[in-house]
């Protein structure tokens, strides 16, 4: 039995009307796919994949996660599905068709995940979009699974497991009412962990960190912490106190979703973190700091303070640990910083800061906060802290993620993989926007997801991030 940690249960208790946790990646083929090589590829390899074939088993009346079981009449037709666009195929038209894709929840009676094969596209080209729940995988995780569905060579030989595992098994409601018990009473012990390991980073964690004494409170557990460790290993740098001002995307989001990709070359963004002796990652976060910036100001919305910006880092040791391995951490995006110059230098400092910290005390705040929390309360708690966040102070003002990928050619059904655009989550607590970059074959190509109502000329974002990388050439 294999059951949800309390952080992957965490993206299914939070899911609303509104809130949705869909995680996905939109593939761009060079030519068209047929709908049964596509599912000879998905039943061939959902092997490779252990979420592909798990279907949620629930706890009687809630009281505890719920568990993972191997669905035994896994059914393709219903999972990998085929759609077409009308002429002429345009990119706006096919990110269009996935936003409305996007906002739509996935049904629990049936392993967390749809295939959408669409045709229609101009230039002859084939779209492939994938989506699963955030609590079977995080982003690293995501890209796993797509890459179990591509390969470095058209046509290559069949793929097997390298290490096959048994199916986890339903559990009986005794057994689960069991373990349920045993959490129970190990409760109090998962409280204590929370205090002991959390109480130190009560600075990077959203919300918490704005309340009074948060932050002399964890800069004193951290040195007290050292003191008891006789003085091992290096001081842990403090992160500044950041106020999240008040945008037009910074509201409770709506039902509905916009998305917008675009692709940035690689050599071109390197180009500009070699001149400065900075990270493609510093850059990135200066291109979406400046794009989000112009928005801003379009809008007549340009706050005086930096943004607060959601940074995911992964946690994954293993690359096969199931579940979610990320933690959250936040920066400061200096979107009032009028130079870009000074504007990348700040992003860069501001990065620095926080990596530097991380590299030396990973931060598990996220997932021991939540299992801190009796299970049957976490449902209720969770939606409360959204709806509360939305309502009052965000917690951050967007999601920026820039996760690296392959630089060789890859294929699918025997088709080149043109582009792999990532589509993330947008909710009340992060935000109406999230950017999500990922690096394939000498370029970036980048996903935006945003509320319909807060952000609907998402597409502007796309442009913004263009001129501003020409800014920054232009600067070297």
């Amino acid at each position: 039995m294999r059951q949800l940690s309390a952080l992957d249960a965490q993206f299914l208790n939070f899911e609303s009307d509104t809130n949705v946790a869909n995680v996905a990646g939109l593939s761009i083929l060079d030519g068209d796919v047929a709908r049964d090589d596509l599912l000879k590829l998905v039943e061939e390899r959902s092997a490779l994949v252990a979420p592909l074939r798990q279907r949620l088993v629930q706890v009687p009346l809630g009281l505890d996660h719920p568990y993972w079981a191997q669905d035994e009449a896994l059914d393709l037709d219903y999972h990998v599905r085929e759609i077409g666009l009308p002429a002429p195929g345009s990119d706006r038209q096919l990110a269009a068709q996935v936003a409305r894709l996007h906002a739509r929840r996935l049904d629990r009676r049936h392993p967390l995940w749809e295939m959408y094969l669409i045709h229609g596209l101009a230039g002859g080209r084939t779209a492939l979009y994938v989506k699963m729940h955030h609590a079977a995988i995080d982003g690293m995780g995501g890209a796993d699974v797509l890459a179990a569905f591509m390969d470095i060579e058209p046509h290559p030989p069949r793929r097997e497991p390298d290490h096959p595992a048994e199916p986890d098994r339903a559990p009986e409601t005794a057994e689960m009412i069991a373990r349920t018990a045993g959490r129970l009473v190990a409760n109090p012990a998962y409280l204590l962990r929370f205090l002991v390991e959390a109480v130190p980073h009560l600075d990077e964690i959203p919300i918490i960190s704005r309340l009074p004494g948060a932050v002399p409170v964890s800069r004193a557990t951290r040195r007290l912490t050292r003191w008891i460790g006789r003085g091992a290993g290096e001081e842990v740098p403090g992160l500044p106190r950041l106020a999240v001002p008040r945008t037009p995307f910074n509201c409770p989001v709506s039902p509905h979703r916009r998305f917008a990709f675009t692709e940035l070359p690689l050599d071109e963004v390197k180009r500009v973190k070699n001149a400065f002796g900075y990270t493609v990652n510093d850059v990135v976060m200066t291109l979406v700091a400046t794009a989000v910036r112009r928005w801003l100001i379009d809008h007549d919305a340009l706050p005086a303070e930096p943004l607060v910006a959601g940074v995911p880092f992964s946690l994954r040791e293993d690359a096969r640990a199931p579940g979610n391995q990320v933690t959250l951490m936040i920066t400061s995006l200096d979107t009032q910083i009028e130079g870009p110059r000074e504007r990348l230098e700040a992003v860069h400092e501001a990065m620095g800061r926080i990596k530097d910290r991380f590299n030396l005390a990973p931060a598990r705040w996220l997932r021991t906060l939540s299992e801190s929390m009796p299970a049957a309360l976490t449902g209720l708690a969770h939606r409360a802290a959204f709806g509360l966040a939305a309502q009052t102070t965000p917690a951050i003002n967007l999601m920026v993620s820039n996760v690296p990928g392959p630089q060789i050619p890859l294929y699918v059904c025997g088709r080149r993989l043109l582009a792999q655009y990532p589509v993330s989550v947008v909710t009340d607590a992060s935000g109406g926007i999230n950017v999500t970059a990922f690096s394939y074959d000498g370029r970036i190509d980048v996903g935006i997801v945003a509320d319909r109502a807060m952000v609907p000329d998402v597409w502007s974002l796309t442009t913004y991030l263009h001129d501003a990388l020409e800014e920054l050439k232009a600067l070297t």
